[in-house]
């Protein structure tokens, strides 16, 4: 861990989980002002504040304070300690939202991590479970996290608005990362998928899958999509229906792309055959954005190659999202780590957008508190 180093300040709720599992790597304190100051609801969402707890049962000996209208939020980070945790995720953002967090800390924990996560699994704003598992599972093997206690499972399936569903996930603890070089993503080989219907006709599922294979058996015929109908107990508080697809390609690179249907009681009803043809285009768009890591992943790939040993790493990215250009600065704040960025044109042998490719070279970051048997 970092020595105690003065803490940096930033304004707004944006970008609220990159500053604070940062600040949790790198132990540098951090406050965060004027949360949604001039809102006529103040301060922090539920589905933050239930962020912090859940990274305050991770750690030990955090230090969080919040002011009384919650606009103001100073975290001094503590050790991370794992173990077996579970936590009741905030209905307001799915399991991913959390999820996501927790794959860029469990690998620095002081014990395995086990975490049960309830709420609610797939929505349409945040990574569903499905495409996590599918491509960040992969990503975390490249850079050596990997054992038979590495797993990330669903137990039950839980749409908004009601949630109820629950995530099984649990992963290893390494003292170093290996550094990586995919540069080379090749070429798609075979799309797998998973389309999901929960509280709603089984037969929804197979709409889907017939309306998106439409659209794709004409670029590829090695195409595989699941269906999922989950009972009784096991199928959450809400109605619902959606479609999560993975393009993997020949040098194991996976690209994703993934809808589900409008909460219950919200927005218009989304025909099943709609949905299968929209997530199918989702899915070429992703793929004519390429690169090695699909764009939910870019700033997890980042995070792990500056967390590195003293090596270079290098990653062939499609075009950035606004979110991974944000991390990058917070990277640097962080960490004082600065990825050299090159644009490689597409040229004959790259086709679709254009790519970039970052190198760095790691901080060395090591998980001093695992004992070394």
């Amino acid at each position: 861990m970092a020595t105690q180093a003065h803490s940096l300040s930033y304004g707004g709720c944006n970008f609220f989980r990159q500053r604070l599992v940062l600040s949790t790597l790198s132990g540098r304190p951090v406050k965060i002002r004027k949360i949604r100051a001039k809102d006529e609801n103040p301060g922090l969402r539920d589905f933050e504040a239930s962020f912090v707890r859940l990274l305050d049962k991770i750690t030990n000996g955090s230090r969080i304070e919040i002011n009384q209208t919650g606009t103001t939020l100073y975290y001094q980070p503590g050790l991370l300690y794992g173990g077996s945790v579970e936590h009741d995720c905030s209905t307001h953002r799915s399991i991913g939202y959390y999820l996501e967090s927790l794959l860029c800390l469990a690998p620095f924990m002081k014990h395995p991590l086990k975490a049960v996560l309830r709420g609610i699994t797939n929505d349409q704003i945040d990574p569903s479970v499905d495409v996590l598992k599918a491509t960040a599972l992969p990503l975390l093997k490249q850079f050596g996290i990997d054992g038979e206690s590495f797993e990330l499972k669903i137990v039950r399936r839980g749409m908004p608005p009601g949630g109820g569903g629950e995530v099984f996930f649990s992963c290893p603890v390494r003292k170093l990362l290996k550094p990586i070089q995919l540069t080379d993503p090749g070429k798609i080989k075979r799309i797998r998928g998973m389309a999901y219907s929960v509280r709603v006709s089984p037969q929804i599922a197979n709409r889907i899958v017939e309306s998106s294979r439409s659209i794709l058996n004409k670029f590829i015929p090695d195409i595989y999509i699941y269906t999922d109908h989950m009972k009784g107990i096991n199928s959450g508080k809400s109605p619902g229906f959606g479609l999560s697809l993975v393009a993997e390609t020949t040098n194991g690179t996976f690209l994703s792309a993934e809808l589900a249907s409008n909460p219950q009681g919200q927005g218009t009803a989304v025909l099943p055959e709609d949905l299968g043809r929209n997530c199918a285009k989702l899915l070429l768009e992703e793929i004519y954005r390429g690169g090695c890591v699909d764009s939910t992943n870019q700033s997890l790939v980042l995070l792990l190659m500056t967390l590195g040993q003293q090596d270079v790493s290098k990653v062939l990215l499609g075009p950035l999202s606004p979110y991974t250009i944000e991390f990058l600065r917070h990277l640097k704040s962080f960490f004082q780590i600065m990825f050299k960025i090159e644009t490689k044109p597409c040229g004959e042998e790259l086709k679709g957008g254009e790519k970039v490719l970052m190198t760095c070279v790691g901080v060395g970051f090591s998980n001093l508190s695992k004992t070394i048997k």
